[in-house]
């Protein structure tokens, strides 16, 4: 469980549109609500996702991924979903994300993210702005 002082929170509903025929959110979205997560993570550092394309060049992508799924959300529920960096090295960050509803835990995931240049995807440096605004 992450420390609640530590990390970044994002909160969500769910919408018809994330659930499945038995009306709980379908597991493959928790790593959509991860992603939204994520994206409003580096806005709040103030790096949003196409300022990062357009003027360093860079862009962030999933390499690795693993979940676990602990309880289902529902149609309307409020999520809360984490972020916090558990590695930062020179081209890619490990990310541990947690999607709570209240006080319950649904779903963990460490999240490997890195940084390629967005012209040939092949990786670069993670930009030093970025890896100085994340909280130590």
């Amino acid at each position: 469980m992450i420390a609640p002082s530590s990390v970044f929170r994002h909160r969500l509903r769910v919408y018809w549109e994330d659930t499945d025929a038995g009306g709980v959110v379908f597991y493959a979205n928790y790593l959509r609500f991860f992603e939204r997560a994520r994206t409003e993570w580096l806005r709040d550092l103030g790096f949003g996702q196409q300022r990062l394309k357009d003027e360093a060049g860079a862009m962030f992508i999933v390499s690795d991924t693993h979940v676990r799924y602990l309880r289902p959300a529902r149609l309307d529920d409020e999520l809360d979903v984490t972020v916090l960096v558990r590695e930062a090295g020179r081209v890619a960050l490990t990310i541990l994300q947690e999607a709570w509803h209240g006080d319950v835990l649904l779903a963990e995931g460490s999240i490997r993210i890195g940084c390629v240049d967005a012209g040939t995807f092949k990786p670069r440096r993670i930009p030093s702005e970025i890896l100085e605004a994340i909280p130590k």
